[in-house]
């Protein structure tokens, strides 16, 4: 197989484009960029976990920013496009080779093979390995100055697709440190480079001329991080801001029409149960949340109609989920109000739920009721998520109301069943170790026919519905704010993509 070469501008171009202007914010950079206008100036939702590190979930930052880029990117299609890698060859089953394209970091360096082996295998060994690695063993090798080989230890069909990771960024040798810890500060490729992060609050990016893509419409970009979800919407409302994402369900109505942007999302909402410690070891008592939790009820009353009642972990913004479907059988028996009751006297059920999307703790208290009439005493745990991040992955919850782009990582839903459910998995919230959904989810991993590899997709969704570990409420629909004078911005179902060499003010 061989692909050719096609702009990585036009790979991210997931939607038409939108137009927009306001006056130069004081961020500072390079000027006013002749026909386009100031700075763009941009509110994010989730404050950074590890300094806008691409081995956290900062890493959709860096692509959403056009800060760094991987080897390949996703298509609108879902296929695996050119960026950093022009071309590539699959030797053998295990085996590609990747030819890269004449391109520079933002620190003035050459992107080399040696560079990329060097990002890579940085990925590689992190103390905290990117999700898109959990099912995959990846060797790199620089075969010249402008070729990289790359193995894996068992068949990847969709390498490719792994490649367009944005946690698989590639940064110059000056972004990784000997302490383990990676900096995007003046080490990416793209068409903005951050010149200053202020801890979770702020960060400057300014053009980078050097862009292979080409030069950036816009000076530079003004980011603050704004976790309270009214407040983000206020401030566009106020002209503070020039495009503020997640726009709260609540508050989006209550935006100008033409400010208001929905998005199909491939993001699913679910209540998450640990299944590794805690009241849900018991499966007769996730059985029991699973029938007394009604997602349906949260569409109109929390999301305002934004939203789908959940037909799985996949909903319609997957479009070939619904025909590959297959019913999940073989779930334990739910354990009655009055053996919910005794099962769990003297405990409480600790639900949490974070801050950052607003919807999410006004979802957990519903939930809470639902929960508290089958029998369990609930207690929530409301705070922003990178508070808690730590001790979810501990398992320190017996619960969580978790919102969760299903195609994030690879735009192949078996990295996220792979990184969220199988027993290695390094997102496995639930603690998850069941032989059957790791057989499963292997055997899709394996798969490298498209139609196939969808229906033995499905199939390790059966697998994984089946132990409840995970009971799916809602499939959003995303809401984003754009000032009327802004123009070029992508909106993007998979939420990679915000901001490229076209988004200016007028």
């Amino acid at each position: 197989m061989r692909t050719t070469s096609r702009g990585l501008i036009a790979a991210l171009a997931l939607t038409p484009l939108l137009t927009g202007c306001f006056a130069q914010s004081d961020g500072g950079g390079e000027g006013t960029a002749e026909g386009t206008g100031g700075r763009v100036r941009v509110a994010l939702a989730v404050p950074p976990v590890q300094a806008l590190s691409p081995y956290s979930n900062d890493a959709t930052v860096l692509s959403k920013l056009s800060v760094a880029e991987g080897l390949t990117a996703l298509s609108k299609d879902g296929t695996a496009a050119p960026a950093l890698a022009s071309s590539w060859t699959r030797k053998n089953p295990t085996t590609w080779t990747f030819e890269l394209r004449k391109a520079t970091f933002q620190d003035g360096t050459a992107v080399t093979a040696e560079s990329v082996v060097n990002a890579l295998d940085h990925a590689n060994s992190a103390a905290t390995k990117p999700r898109v690695l959990s099912d995959v063993t990846l060797t790199a090798k620089a075969d010249d100055a402008d070729t990289v080989t790359l193995t894996t230890k068992a068949a990847d069909p969709v390498l490719p697709l792994r490649l367009a990771s944005p946690a698989l960024a590639i940064l110059s040798a000056k972004a990784y440190a000997k302490d383990g810890t990676v900096s995007p500060v003046g080490t990416g490729t793209g068409a903005f480079r951050i010149t200053r992060l202020t801890g979770k609050t702020k960060a400057t990016l300014d053009r980078y001329d050097g862009y292979w893509g080409g030069k950036a419409k816009a000076p530079g970009i003004d980011v603050t991080w704004i976790a309270d979800g009214t407040a983000r919407a206020n401030a566009l409302r106020g002209g503070d801001v020039d495009i503020a994402e997640w726009i709260p369900t609540a508050q989006a109505k209550l935006l100008a029409a033409d400010t208001r942007h929905e998005v199909p999302s491939v993001r699913t909402d679910s209540l998450i149960l640990n299944t590794g410690g805690g009241l849900f070891t018991d499966p007769s008592l996730r059985a029991a949340a699973r029938e007394s939790v009604n997602g349906s009820a949260l569409v109109d009353s929390v999301f305002g109609g934004y939203a789908d009642p959940a037909q799985g972990l996949f909903g319609p913004a997957v479009p070939w989920a619904a025909k590959d479907r297959v019913p999940v059988t073989g779930r334990a028996k739910a354990a009655t109000t009055a053996e919910v009751k005794a099962k769990t006297k003297g405990r409480t059920l600790r639900l949490a739920s974070y801050t950052n999307r607003a919807e999410l703790p006004e979802a957990a208290t519903v939930l809470q009721q639902q929960l508290e009439k089958a029998g369990f005493t609930v207690k929530q745990d409301v705070r922003e998520y990178t508070q808690m991040e730590a001790d979810l992955l501990a398992g320190k919850y017996d619960a969580l109301v978790f919102s969760r782009v299903t195609l994030l990582d690879t735009g192949d839903a078996v990295a996220y069943l792979a990184s969220d459910f199988m027993s290695d998995g390094v997102y496995n919230i639930a603690g998850l170790k069941d032989p059957a959904v790791d057989k499963a989810v292997k055997a899709a991993a394996e798969e490298g026919g498209t139609q196939e590899r969808r229906k033995k997709i499905m199939q390790a969704e059966a697998a994984i519905l089946r132990t409840d570990a995970v009971i799916p409420l809602v499939h959003e629909q995303a809401v984003q704010g754009i000032a009327t004078d802004v123009e070029g911005v992508l909106l993007d179902p998979r939420e990679r993509s915000l901001i490229d060499v076209d988004t200016h003010l007028k």
